[in-house]
Parts: C-alpha cells; structure tokens; sequence
C-alpha cells in the first residue's frame, strides 16, 4: 500500500504478511494542536494581566487611603496643637492684663491695647481684648437702638425692625400679638422665654435671627467690583449679657454699635480709623470729639470688669515659616474686686472653638 501524503504507516507481520495502516496524525495535526496551545497560552497571559490590572488598582488605592489618613491624622495633631498654644496665650494674656492693672507702672500691657501678639518657639499668637463694655446690654437696650443695630450690620429695615421687636418680646412679658404663636409653629414647638437672655446664644432661637446674623459673615466688597470679600459683624459682636446699658468703650465697640448709640457714619469712620493707629486714651478721645463737634455721653474708655480673650494661633514649621493651618480659642474672664474671692480671676465661659475676622 502506498501510504498517502500526511499518514503514517506501520507493519503488522504476521503469517509472512506484512500491512500497511495509515495514522491520521502528521502535518496538520500537529498545526491544530499548536493552535490549541496558543489559545491557552493567550487566555493564560491575558488572565495574568487582569490579575495584575486589579492588584494595582488596589495597591493604588490602599495607597491613596494611607496616605489620606496619614495627612488627616497630621492635620489633626497640628490642630491639636494649635489648640493648646492659643489656651497657654490666653492664660498668659489674662495674668498680664491682671498686673498691669495692680501695677500700673509696670504695665506689660499697655492701657487701651486691643490686642497683643505673642512669638513663642512654636508658633506666633495673636490675643484679642473685648471687653464687654464694648457691646451693648441685650436685656436693656431699647428697641429703636437695636433696629439701627440691624440696618448698620446690613440688614434691611424690615428684617431689623422684626428682628428688634422680636428680641423686645423675648426678654418682656407675654402680649398680645407677641411671637409665640410663630415659635408653636415648630416641631418640637417653644415659647419665647419672657425673661432676661441668660446666655447670648438665646438669639439664635429669636425670630428672624439666622446664624450669618449672629455669627456674621462676609460679603462682596462694593468698592472691589465684587472680586473681595468684607468681614461683617453679627449680633455676638454687638451684643452681650454683660454689656453697657450706657457708654460703650471706644477702643473696641464694633462700627455697628457706634451706628446704634446715634454716632454720625462720618464721625464713626473716623473714630474707627484713628483707633487703629493708637488706642485712645481720656484726653485724645475727648479732643477727638471736641474736633467733630459731637458731646457724646455714650462714649467711654474701658470699664466693666468682664473681658472676653480671643486667641488666634499659628503653628511654626520646621522651615520657620507659619503654617496655613489656624485654631481660635476664646475665654469670658472675670476679673474679681479686692475682698475674700477665692481667686482674683473667674472665667466665666470658655470656647474650645471660637469664630474670629
């Protein structure tokens, strides 16, 4: 037999005969079976590179959220530590104004100082003054005062005549035609308190009385074409339960209280502007008046024994330079007259976080 093209042959010799048998393998075979194994070796290689393909996806990721936690936890530390150098700066801040009055030639503050700045190894600090002689008495203020109050923090006449009458209604007796009506409408509903505010932040809970009012914010600079931004007060800058029931510290009452005392706007521009270059003091303030024409009683120089100290820290990094990063700290500190007091210095109320322009 004559074997063909592509076939094997064999022999089977057996009884002096012989035979040959054609096996189907030999070019061709060989070719499908190559192909077999290429296909198994590509799906093989392409399983390998998904694999490698979500293994980096993952690693990526795994690395995206170490390194997010890691900065998260640095920032938190800084802030924590922001946190305590703005406390030490108010602790410091609170017994230097103390000798400085006991001691008034040796004054480590000086007399109507506003704020003070502190460069310590760590960062620098800056402690406001406010006393609270600067801002008006909630409980006593009368209400046309509060209205232009509200028109010089920007509000419009309605919104601040709401917002005086509804302050009026809180802290007086219940009346008709009062805004508990307006409270009940709530879930869970209340009552105005129809007493004295006992802590500032009451106003919050006032008619008309949103947190930009309160806290204040900042808003578009005209003079700017709208590119800057103006700080502008709120009510909490303005108002206090331990403030003035008559004059108002010049060194540090905000424009707005200016404005709600009766000051012309072009007096109290001025006042602003001449403060910033050194505090008053009782003669400068008196021949600044005397120099405008304005006999105002509503003025004064310090006064009432309860200053809020508000500090701002920022941490110093290893290069010298300040970090970004900012933490304000605030204290309500009392300062006791002489007699049996446990301590000359209370502080009244504290703030882990405080807001500050």
């Amino acid at each position: 037999m004559t074997p063909r093209f592509g076939m094997r042959t064999c022999s089977i010799r057996g009884a002096n005969r012989s035979l040959a048998v054609a096996a189907p393998t030999g070019f061709f075979g060989a070719a499908r079976v190559g192909k077999r194994r290429a296909r198994q070796k590509g799906s093989a290689l392409l399983a390998v590179l998904w694999v490698s393909a979500a293994l980096a996806a993952i690693g990526f990721s795994l690395a995206s959220t170490v390194r997010s936690e890691t900065d998260r936890a640095s920032t938190a530390v800084d802030g924590l530590r922001a946190y305590y150098l703005a406390s030490g700066a108010i602790y410091r801040a609170t017994y230097e104004l103390l000798w400085s009055v006991n001691n008034p030639g040796k004054r480590l503050i000086p007399r109507g100082s506003t704020q003070v700045d502190y460069a310590f190894p760590t960062g620098n600090v800056r402690v406001e003054l406010l006393p609270e002689q600067g801002k008006l008495d909630v409980n006593a203020t009368p209400p046309e005062e509060l209205y232009r109050l509200g028109v010089a923090l920007g509000l419009d006449p309605e919104r601040a005549r709401e917002i005086a009458l509804a302050i009026v209604d809180w802290r007086g007796p219940p009346t008709a035609g009062g805004f508990d009506e307006y409270y009940g409408s709530f879930t869970p509903s209340f009552r105005a308190r129809h007493a004295s505010f006992e802590e500032i932040e009451e106003l919050l809970l006032v008619k008309g009385v949103t947190p930009d009012i309160y806290y204040g914010t900042y808003v578009s600079n005209p003079e700017g074409g709208g590119t800057g931004l103006l700080a502008r007060q709120g009510l909490v800058d303005c108002l206090s339960v331990y403030g003035s029931r008559g004059a108002v510290d010049a060194n540090t009452a905000v424009p707005a209280v200016l404005a709600a005392i009766g000051l012309p706007p072009d007096v109290a521009s001025a006042l602003v502007a001449r403060r910033r270059i050194e505090p008053f003091t009782g003669g400068t303030l008196a021949d600044f008046l005397r120099a405008y024409g304005v006999a105002s009683p509503r003025l004064r120089l310090e006064g009432n024994s309860i200053v809020t100290m508000r500090a701002t820290a920022g941490l110093r990094l290893p290069d010298g330079k300040l970090s970004d990063l900012r933490r304000t700290v605030a204290a309500q500190v009392k300062y006791m007259p002489s007699g049996p007091y446990d301590a000359p210095i209370h502080i009244l109320r504290w703030y882990d976080a405080a807001w500050s322009f």
